[in-house]
């Protein structure tokens, strides 16, 4: 009996050691695993594969051969941009972008430059290079010596039939002078002109959009098109017929919206209507429509969220793509700059047709470099075996980015998601688990879990508008802290510690009202970008009218912070003593897509 007992023990402390030491591989799991996503955070630009690394690079444009190979073309120069010596070169690469050959030159380095290559792939397998050439040798104006000469001259073209191992002599463009021309400062003897994005096809042929510039050297832009309806026939060169668009003495542009209209790109919506957005200095970018074929054009206007909610982007590329199920992405910046700064992180929305126009999804967070003043631009996408890469550059590297089929899926998924995200989700607590005044016991996970970052989701009622009401707080064992309370006119301000600096950000105001009807609201703090987002009752923060940016940079160290518990505290009633209160809220321990949070809120309603 002793024996049997003995063992009976001995069996027991065997079971206890084994489960402890599962659960420890458990937490050793879920610990890697956190820690994992967060080093190889897809968003983040270093973890792209480099194409090219040089002085200047730019505009890293990709074609995918019929083979299967991709062959990206890009502007250089050993020096900064502009600087002596810009040329166009090509690069093959055989495993999707994982690698890259080296560069074969289009166009030779000289004093005069050649730059904004634009490739397009025939229908028999030639591949085309439009871009801009100083063939005019201009390299002073007036007592000016030595200006910057990369978008001034010729608009040529050059072709590879090997794969971009050679490449043909150089053609002209016979491109007819506008009044913008004959205004500029040559009166139209010289060009000012160049192009951002990619030829696309069109009736049989290829169209091309590009920017005519009245002033040297960017001022007074508007957009025009090169149609050339037998380039996927002839294959003599010297015989492509190239046709000027719009019929109109001006081009693509809305005067409103400042003097510059410029980096027009094009596609063409399932309907055949012709679709272009390009960059203004009004805070928004601008689209417009053609329902000819490019022989006229609405003013171009801001485009605008399914909400009604413009768009916004300061002076930096606005890219957009057609992708292969019919659908459409457009990489911009989310901000109301005027200048050519702050373009990083680069945003994304997901567009569909809806009544011969396009809406566009409210935005994501695509790609991000960890230090803010480094900016990105001019992108391209590659689709090819059901996947996506982008591409982009810093001014210095060009990039390729695996892009997640499910992140795309999601964020298409915008316009009709109904249903509450339960991914990440740490707790909830529905009315009446929630104290007025009190605390709310989180659930124990690693200490390290928020690593990625953190998204509270919850209802508000608000019957006083009173700033400075605390709402809730979490303070951790290391002293790090969070604090969520009114903002002025109707905001919600997150405020955040690490014990040594502290940072503040608000939604925009006017969002919550004060009434007994719930609100929804949802603050995300992303530790990749390190970035705050408010989401209000489905409308992700832009800042509207009343300020740049709707979304706010934080510096403080939030990496380990932990949730050990919530503090509800109680906010001011109104004269009759009606409590203002929380009614819901989710805590999630990772940064949620916008996309999530408005699928959480339409879900809400759907219940009412």
């Amino acid at each position: 009996m002793k024996n049997i007992n003995k063992e009976l023990i001995f069996f027991k402390i065997m079971k206890r050691i084994k489960r402890t030491f599962l659960l420890s591989i458990a937490i050793q799991i879920i610990l890697t695993t956190s820690l994992y996503a967060q080093f190889t955070d897809w968003r983040n630009a270093k973890f792209g594969n480099s194409i090219y690394t040089h002085g200047y690079c730019d505009q890293p444009y990709v074609v995918v051969l019929e083979n299967g190979k991709w062959l990206c073309v890009f502007t250089t120069n050993a020096g900064h941009e502009g600087s002596k010596g810009q040329h166009i070169v090509s690069s093959i690469s055989e495993d999707q972008g994982k690698s890259w050959s080296d560069t074969v030159r289009i166009e030779n380095p000289g004093r005069e430059s050649a730059s904004w290559a634009m490739p397009y792939l025939t229908d028999f397998g030639r591949v085309y290079v439009f871009y801009t050439y100083n063939g005019d040798k201009i390299h002073e104006l007036g007592e000016r010596k030595n200006i910057r000469e990369d978008m001034l001259g010729w608009y040529c073209y050059k072709y590879s039939d090997d794969e971009g191992k050679t490449w043909s002599e150089r053609y002209r463009i016979d491109v007819p002078n506008k009044p913008v021309d004959l205004n500029n400062d040559w009166n139209g003897d010289v060009q000012i002109f160049w192009g951002i994005g990619k030829p696309i096809d069109f009736e049989g042929g290829m169209m091309l959009a590009f920017t005519k510039i009245g002033q040297y050297m960017l001022d007074y832009s508007e957009g025009w098109l090169l149609h050339c309806e037998n380039i996927n026939k002839e294959k003599n060169p010297q015989k492509l017929k190239f046709e000027l668009l719009p019929e109109t003495d001006t081009g693509i542009k809305n005067p409103e919206l400042g003097v510059i209209n410029s980096e027009q790109n094009i596609f063409q919506l399932n309907d055949g209507t012709l679709y272009s957005m390009h960059r203004t200095i009004a805070g928004h970018p601008a689209e417009s429509y053609s329902t000819d074929g490019g022989k006229t054009w609405t003013t171009s206007q801001p485009p605008e969220y399914e909400n009604g909610i413009k768009l916004k982007n300061p002076r930096a590329c606005p890219r957009i793509w057609k992708t292969g199920n019919g659908k459409y992405l457009f990489w911009y910046h989310h901000h109301g700059g005027w200048n050519f700064n702050s373009r990083n992180p680069a945003w994304i929305s997901g567009g569909i047709e809806k009544d011969g126009k396009i809406i566009w999804s409210q935005p994501e967070i695509l790609l991000y470099e960890e230090n803010p003043a480094v900016r990105m631009s001019y992108p391209d996408l590659i689709e090819q075996d059901g996947k996506y890469w982008i591409t982009e550059t810093n001014k210095a590297d060009a990039r390729v980015h695996k892009i997640p089929n499910e992140f795309l899926n999601t964020l298409w998924s915008q316009f009709e998601i109904n249903k509450v995200t339960k991914n990440n989700l740490v707790a909830e607590w529905e009315d009446g688990e929630i104290p007025l005044q009190g605390q709310l016991e989180v659930p124990s996970i690693p200490d390290n879990y928020y690593a990625d970052g953190f998204t509270l989701d919850f209802r508000l009622v608000l019957v006083n508008l009173t700033p400075g009401q605390l709402i809730m707080s979490s303070t951790d064992k290391k002293g790090k802290s969070i604090e969520i309370k009114t903002g002025d006119f109707g905001a919600i301000e997150i405020t955040m510690s690490d014990g040594e600096h502290t940072d503040t950000w608000s939604s925009d105001p006017g969002l919550v009202k004060a009434t007994a009807v719930e609100h929804c609201v949802s603050v995300t703090v992303d530790n990749g970008p390190r970035i705050i987002q408010f989401v209000i009752n489905g409308t992700v923060n832009n800042g509207r009218d009343v300020r740049q940016f709707g979304w706010g940079r934080y510096t403080v160290n939030m990496k380990n912070f932990r949730f050990n518990m919530i503090e509800m505290h109680r906010m001011a009633g109104d004269e009759v003593y009606i409590d203002s209160k929380i009614t819901n809220m989710r805590l999630y321990n990772q940064p949620l897509m916008n996309t999530e949070i408005i699928g959480n809120h339409r879900n809400f309603l759907s219940s009412q």
